[in-house]
């Protein structure tokens, strides 16, 4: 690591779970989620004016319902369609006095054996249901009755195309694909390929594939703008991979999705101590289309607060290579074991290890500038003994010249020295 040692975590490599001691910071303190770790947004909508717009919507408002008013309206539609035409029915009969001249066998009713409420609402379970038993059957002799008909049958046709549809839609929802979709507990905190990185894991539990899954990641976290604004639950994205295309997934096994924090990472001021005091949140999202239900998009969502985010931990490994076939083992899906990790910042880790590329740049250069002096040394120890040795002058300028040509003689033990035979000559 570029971080000096003293900011390095020593741990051994082991498979632990989350220590108790590193919870106790954050006891005392407990952030309401924004979003579940099933997935569910943990909002509520109140005061709302407009309720009349869910009306404009009908069927994806009864779609939203949960099974119990879902199955209540399914009822409800068809008891209600029934009652309604079997007392017209019973009404028709009434008013043409049908039920006055029950047995006369003169008399030619609108329904035949239509004599009472119950067997009006019977023949209109019939008509709309198609189910025409045959003992009660309508006449020619009653147009009213016709054109009633023709509008219960079609009517009933478009309620069955309606409730059938809403209750087709509901149980096969995608999202309940999205069950099956799985999340680590924690997100870890770790050096990759020298760089800190905020990782988290992803499994799909079933053997149909999610086709074009795709990663994004939010990060909710209140802040106060420059003018004094406060914004709560600020949404900012954190980046999986959207410029390198690492946020498409091939989602065939558990997949660790990693965020280099970088420069244009929120947390790119943040160390471990800070971590500790943090109160934020990291919402991720997985899309893709369900290979088995012909390409209905289904959404997985997770949430990962501040005391979830594990500094210094990296997952176990989960996958192994059997006889023909690779081998994932879900039980270690969750585990983390503890990594030596920088607890600085990851500006710091910056800085460190661009002051040591410059000491490293710096100390090759001052050895080039010292080269000069030494040189200059070099020549006045060969003045003074060329003094000293009262030679020959030509003597004198061939001792120069052969030092000259010799600079760096002597330099790997910081000074230069001449030839001492010439001394002595």
């Amino acid at each position: 690591s570029s971080c000096p040692s003293s900011l390095l975590v020593s741990t051994s490599v082991q498979p632990v779970q989350p220590p108790a001691i590193f919870f106790s910071a954050r006891a005392r303190r407990k952030r309401q989620r924004y979003v579940e770790k099933n997935g569910r947004c943990n909002v509520q909508h109140g005061n709302m004016q407009e309720t009349y717009r869910y009306l404009t919507d009908i069927f994806t408002t009864l779609v939203d319902l949960n099974w119990r008013c879902s199955l209540f309206v399914f009822v409800m539609a068809y008891a209600v369609t029934w009652l309604f035409f079997g007392a017209i029915w019973y009404l028709i009969a009434y008013c043409r006095g049908d039920l006055d001249h029950l047995g006369d066998s003169n008399w030619t009713p609108c329904v035949n054996n239509v004599n009472s409420f119950i067997s009006a609402f019977l023949f209109s379970i019939e008509t709309e249901t198609t189910i025409g038993y045959g003992h009660r059957v309508i006449t020619d002799q009653c147009p009213v009755g016709t054109m009633l008909l023709l509008l219960q049958a079609i009517l009933g046709s478009m309620v069955n195309a309606f409730m059938v549809g809403c209750m087709f839609v509901k149980i096969s929802q995608p999202n309940k694909r999205a069950e099956t979709l799985v999340f680590s507990k924690h997100a870890v905190i770790s050096l990759r390929d020298d760089k800190l990185c905020l990782m988290f894991r992803v499994g799909d539990l079933r053997s149909s594939h999610i086709v074009g899954a795709n990663m994004r990641a939010k990060l909710i976290k209140s802040k106060q703008t420059q003018e004094g604004e406060f914004i709560p639950l600020d949404q900012t994205d954190i980046s999986v991979g959207f410029e390198t295309g690492d946020d498409r997934l091939f989602l065939v096994s558990p997949l660790v999705i990693s965020h280099e924090i970088d420069t244009h990472s929120p947390f790119w001021d943040m160390s471990q101590a800070q971590l500790e005091k943090e109160d934020f949140e990291i919402v991720v999202i997985l899309e893709g289309m369900v290979e088995a239900t012909a390409g209905m998009t289904c959404q997985a969502r997770s949430s990962y607060l501040a005391e979830e985010v594990l500094w210094g931990h990296r997952f176990s490994p989960m996958m192994s290579l059997a006889e023909g076939f690779f081998d994932v083992d879900y039980g270690a899906f969750h585990h983390t074991f503890e990594v030596d990790t920088p607890s600085c910042s990851a500006r710091e880790l910056s800085l460190a290890a661009a002051r040591l590329d410059a000491h490293l740049y710096w100390s090759i250069s001052s050895r080039l500038d010292e080269e000069p002096t030494l040189i200059s040394q070099a020549a006045k120890q060969a003045d003074s003994s060329t003094a000293d040795s009262r030679g020959d002058p030509a003597l004198t300028l061939g001792e120069m010249t052969n030092i000259q040509e010799q600079p760096g003689l002597g330099e790997l033990n910081g000074s230069v020295t001449t030839d001492q035979s010439e001394t002595q000559a």
